[in-house]
């Protein structure tokens, strides 16, 4: 369980100032938030539109190195299988 602080809030309004999530994805950019701020190795989603989405992984390595966050790998859970094998 990983604990909403503060710092949360504040990347939160960055993501949506940047554009990476849209204002009404507010859980979207707070799920990519925990996981970037409490360094997760993944993020495993369904949501292909806001997080797990090739076209973003760019825009989000930006704006996390920007904030000096680390950048955890975005996968769906079929991806995350297949890394297994």
């Amino acid at each position: 369980m990983l604990e909403y602080v503060d710092e949360i809030d504040d990347i939160v309004t960055t993501y949506i100032k940047h554009k990476i999530m849209p204002n009404e994805a507010m859980g979207d950019a707070a799920h990519l938030a925990l996981a970037s701020f409490y360094k997760c190795d993944f993020l495993v989603t369904w949501n292909c539109k806001h997080i797990a989405n090739a076209n973003k992984f760019d825009h989000i390595t930006r704006i996390n190195s920007m904030l000096g966050l680390f950048n955890p790998k975005l996968v769906t859970p079929f991806q995350l299988l297949e890394e297994g094998d």
